[in-house]
């Protein structure tokens, strides 16, 4: 087995970041606790701890959606209810009662996009039980306290 090279080729922390990213944030640690700013790509450091705050908003839509769907298919779709949508959820009320404990802050997003999501969950609900969307309110039926309460279903 032939070796290329012994010499040891050292990047920038910036390089690191579009050739290794593991080994980026690895480094990142490093230069943050030894406290040198000098050497840490803070650009893109930046930039993922922005994107981190938005995956967890983006997911709290989703798991949001998720339910409000679910939520609208167990009240116009009575007979068509199963365990699989009791399951779904409960998964889904967990995933926010989780979110919102390790973030408490991401209760404020709920609260604001809660109206907006709903107008998607009312798109998909309509898609996946064939009913017009018409057939559901323009508005949410259900209140955010009733979304995220994992003994609350809809008549």
């Amino acid at each position: 087995m032939a070796i290329a090279s012994d010499k040891i080729q050292i990047k920038s922390h910036h390089d690191l970041y579009e050739e290794d990213f593991c080994l980026w944030i690895e480094q990142a640690l490093v230069l943050l606790r030894q406290g040198n700013l000098r050497d840490l790509d803070l650009e893109n450091l930046l930039e993922e701890i922005e994107d981190m705050g938005n995956s967890q908003k983006q997911a709290l839509e989703s798991n949001l959606k998720v339910i409000l769907m679910h939520l609208l298919k167990y009240k116009f779709q009575p007979e068509k209810r199963s365990n699989s949508w009791l399951y779904t959820l409960a998964e889904h009320r967990q995933r926010i009662r989780k979110a919102f404990k390790n973030s408490p802050s991401l209760k404020r997003h709920f609260l604001q996009e809660f109206a907006e999501v709903y107008l998607d969950a009312k798109k998909l609900a309509a898609i996946e039980t064939g009913l017009p969307s018409h057939t559901f309110p323009a508005e949410s039926p259900f209140t955010p306290d009733q979304v995220t309460d994992e003994e609350y279903l809809p008549e």
